[in-house]
């Protein structure tokens, strides 16, 4: 039964009283939707920012390789000529914006091992947040392709029970995916003994 409102706090935001048996529980009061993807305590480990440099590599190389089929095309067939200036412009906006998306949303990328449960929180425009429960843990997997081994980086994927967990957090230090991976496969354990 959710609790009555009754007045307003000093902001103006609704302030609810307890009833019954919930009036034990102290729920934050949450100052807007930002607030959804903070801490209760404690501060986001942040990976590593040379994920920002590979992915933006990739995207050079990937625009690089844009720019050369468009340009054998403009050789090849006369009539796209017309067309190099005006999509070239496009290029050049679209490769800006992805740019600054690759920034953003390494910047906003961000973990937190609490007690119970393990918080990834991740995204550009679309901020996202998955809290894994350590007993939920089936596998940790820890991954590093060759751009991420010439970056001296490494991920850590969690898998659990449910199929649509992308518990992932990418761009880390290798020695900190190595000690991620060791405690949470000891949490992971420690919580399936538990049940």
């Amino acid at each position: 039964m959710p609790c009555p409102v009754r007045g307003h706090a000093s902001d103006g935001s609704p302030v609810a009283e307890p009833d019954g048996e919930e009036g034990n529980r102290v729920r934050p009061r949450l100052h807007g939707v930002d607030d959804l993807f903070a801490l209760p305590e404690g501060e986001w480990l942040r990976i590593r920012p040379s994920l920002a440099r590979l992915r933006r590599l990739v995207l050079l190389i990937v625009l690089g390789l844009v720019v050369l089929v468009l340009a054998l095309l403009g050789v090849v067939v006369s009539e796209t000529r017309l067309l190099a200036w005006p999509l070239g412009g496009v290029g050049l906006l679209v490769g800006g914006w992805l740019w600054w998306l690759v920034g953003r949303s390494v910047a906003n990328w961000g973990y937190a091992e609490r007690a119970e449960d393990l918080w990834i929180r991740r995204g550009a425009f679309v901020m996202r947040l998955i809290v894994v429960p350590y007993g939920r843990m089936q596998l940790v997997d820890v991954t590093a392709g060759p751009l991420e081994r010439a970056f001296g980086l490494a991920a850590v994927q969690l898998h659990t029970a449910s199929p649509a967990t992308n518990a992932r957090i990418p761009g880390l230090a290798p020695e900190e995916a190595a000690r991620l991976r060791d405690r949470l496969t000891e949490l992971g354990e420690a919580g399936k003994s538990g049940l």
